[in-house]
């Protein structure tokens, strides 16, 4: 850096970070958050120097965001600037690391929509798709309800990620529909790239409906995707099924809270899923696994009443 370190900015030091570290290693959806959380230190902390940086001006930067912002956002924010700071501290930059103790923040969450459907709802809901011979965005959420995928993961399929013999399916790729042409892009990290036991069901439709594609062709991508589209149609079956109206995202959730409450082990489900650890699955759904616990208990404590 040009500046002697006691005049280095904090928002110029966390530009140079993310272009030296982040730029070309991370995919573009994620720098572009990275980009936004710069913007919002500039915002917040335009005058504040990298060798003014302790425990109390982070804090305050942390509360100034906390203001507009829910908690688990500004806990986002905090982790995207963290990396940042740690290495200022691995570079003598910073004398003590100021992340220490932080405090997390946050305005009041506002209502969510339901995250999910129970088995009884998702079956009322499947029973409104219009499965017609062609594809169409309706196919899209049922192989979505019975997969997990991502969004981006599903509209980027072909017809030989498909292994219909052994039924299953590849997930080694995602498609950047931000873009206005979209790209094939890598999946989301390592972890993400995968391979699911599809059921037979799903296997023959999907077998009928991509015969006539050639093997490297997009399923469901034909033009332009925009998520609300999809959204909007998912909308209006929940509505004409008389369900809680969710998202396609949602419909992720969906199938794997049904697993969990199937009895499917954590570490199965999050292999499904493509989740990086199992503490991100454990996290996502500890409402699912603290009622299971429970049911848990319940058996447990039968069980050694029938002992006596």
């Amino acid at each position: 850096m040009r500046k002697k370190k006691k005049d280095v900015l904090f928002y110029e030091y966390f530009e140079e970070w993310l272009e030296l570290y982040k730029v070309g290693a991370i995919r573009e959806i994620t720098l572009d958050k990275y980009y936004v959380t710069y913007q919002k230190i500039l915002e917040l902390a335009p005058t504040l120097c990298l060798s003014e940086l302790d425990r109390r001006s982070y804090q305050r930067l942390l509360n100034q965001y906390a203001l507009t912002h829910e908690k688990q956002t500004t806990m986002d924010f905090h982790h995207q600037i963290k990396g940042a700071i740690l290495d200022a501290v691995d570079e003598g930059l910073i004398e003590k690391n100021p992340t220490r103790k932080i405090i997390i923040k946050g305005k009041e969450p506002r209502q969510k929509k339901p995250k999910f459907l129970n088995q009884y709802e998702l079956q009322t809901l499947l029973k409104q798709l219009e499965l017609k011979s062609e594809i169409n965005w309706d196919w899209f959420i049922l192989l979505i309800a019975k997969t997990g995928l991502r969004f981006s993961e599903a509209l980027a399929l072909t017809p030989q990620d498909f292994d219909y013999f052994n039924q299953s399916l590849v997930i080694s790729k995602t498609w950047n529909y931000k873009k206005a042409k979209g790209e094939i892009q890598p999946t989301k990290n390592e972890s993400s790239k995968r391979k699911i036991q599809i059921d037979w069901q799903i296997s023959m439709q999907f077998s009928q409906l991509t015969k006539e594609m050639t093997e490297d062709e997009l399923i469901f991508v034909n033009g332009r995707v925009f998520n609300s589209t999809i959204n909007k149609r998912l909308e209006s079956l929940c509505k004409k099924a008389n369900v809680p109206i969710i998202t396609i995202h949602s419909l992720r959730h969906t199938h794997a809270s049904l697993l969990l409450f199937a009895g499917v082990s954590i570490a199965s489900v999050a292999r499904r899923l493509g989740h990086s650890s199992m503490t991100t699955t454990q996290e996502t759904y500890l409402h699912i696994i603290q009622e299971l616990e429970n049911q848990d208990n319940d058996k447990i404590i039968r069980h050694l009443s029938a002992l006596v």
